[in-house]
């Protein structure tokens, strides 16, 4: 019974019935408040039981699930203050997006790295794996958030129609493509190594047993919960959020830094623990896997959904952006090669990072 009362499985429930009573309505001051604590609670415990069901069909499957939960609740942010936004919004899927790569790329693989080699010296990864995954978010970024500011079929930094169509479709094949080569093609890259770089055992004396099949079903169930309660509490927020924004005289795209933080968080909390214990090739999984799921599923999401949303879909960044993505490109290059970082690396991924939120506050 104690096991069955825990916050994680009291917080999807109370969530959810929350959603249902708030529904519609545009809280503000304490209320507002509760609904934003209930919302981040929720994202907690998405992950925590996005975690048990990861152990439970073990690595590099943990990584994918992780990255594909955390997916889907960007997803349904975006789409919920787009269509209730108004005005103003048709650069929120870029911005969130973009947002979601460079916290990935730089701040959660940036802090990852420092922290493992901080505790052990050397944060050593398998550069097969990172290299592979980091090559992927590479291409998806260029083709879904590089190339719209350059085509000329439609006007502004937009894809056309067809261009879209063909940009979700060829995001969604090398998405599925990685997944394949990282689960069942080269799935011993994507696992840790040791200082030797031989693969290392996950199942040691020093990590619990699976949990077990009712268990992890029990957690599926209690994670779909959670993941339609974040989608509903930041539907019945998103007004008290642009408004924050604004009273502060932040730009629009700080909305999609905020929702990128929001839904990255426990991902980050995640990726840093498995540092900590020296298996920074997870911490990467999750960060890179991250990174390229959000664009490779957010923009399909976001191109089907756009068929029902008024008004246009800004897709291409800007300069300063561009710059941002390309300085990150090339250091994540380096990091990633030799297949060992310093501190020194997780340093300038870092810096990078609070480059992008500097920059995105005050451009």
């Amino acid at each position: 019974m104690a096991e069955r009362l825990r916050w994680t499985t009291i917080v999807p429930l109370v969530a959810l019935l929350t959603t249902v009573v708030t529904w519609g309505s545009h809280p503000h001051g304490v209320a507002v408040a509760a609904v934003g604590v209930l919302l981040i609670a929720a994202v907690l415990a998405a992950v925590h039981h996005a975690e048990i069901v990861a152990h439970q069909v073990g690595e590099p499957f943990g990584s994918l699930l992780l990255a594909v939960a955390v997916t889907v609740i960007e997803v349904g942010l975006i789409v919920t203050l787009m269509v209730s936004g108004g005005s103003g919004t048709e650069a929120l899927a870029r911005d969130t997006v973009f947002s979601a790569v460079m916290i990935c790329v730089n701040g959660i693989a940036g802090l990852s790295l420092l922290v493992s080699a901080l505790r052990h010296e050397l944060a050593v990864f398998n550069s097969e794996g990172a290299g592979a995954a980091l090559a992927t978010v590479i291409t998806l970024a260029s083709l879904c958030l590089v190339l719209p500011s350059f085509t000329t079929s439609h006007p502004g930094p937009e894809f056309s129609g067809v261009q879209l169509a063909f940009a979700a479709i060829a995001s969604l094949v090398v998405y599925v493509v990685f997944v394949f080569t990282q689960t069942v093609r080269h799935r011993d890259f994507f696992l840790p190594v040791d200082r030797q770089g031989n693969t290392r055992d996950l199942d040691g004396d020093d990590h619990a047993d699976p949990p077990g099949g009712r268990a992890a079903m029990m957690s599926g169930l209690l994670l779909v919960a959670a993941l339609v309660a974040v989608v509903g509490l930041a539907k019945v927020s998103s007004y008290a959020i642009e408004d924050g924004v604004a009273s502060l005289g932040f730009p629009k795209a700080v909305v999609g830094v905020i929702i990128a933080l929001l839904v990255l968080l426990p991902e980050s909390i995640a990726a840093v623990r498995q540092a900590a214990g020296e298996r920074v090739q997870i911490s990467l999984n999750l960060a890179y896997g991250s990174a390229m799921a959000s664009i490779g599923l957010t923009i399909p999401a976001i191109a089907v959904a756009s068929i029902w949303l008024d008004g246009p879909l800004v897709l291409g960044l800007d300069p300063t952006q561009m710059v941002l993505l390309a300085i990150s490109v090339v250091v994540g290059i380096l990091t990633v090669v030799p297949g060992r970082s310093k501190v020194l690396q997780g340093a300038l991924h870092l810096v990078m990072m609070a480059a992008f939120v500097f920059l995105s506050i005050s451009p």
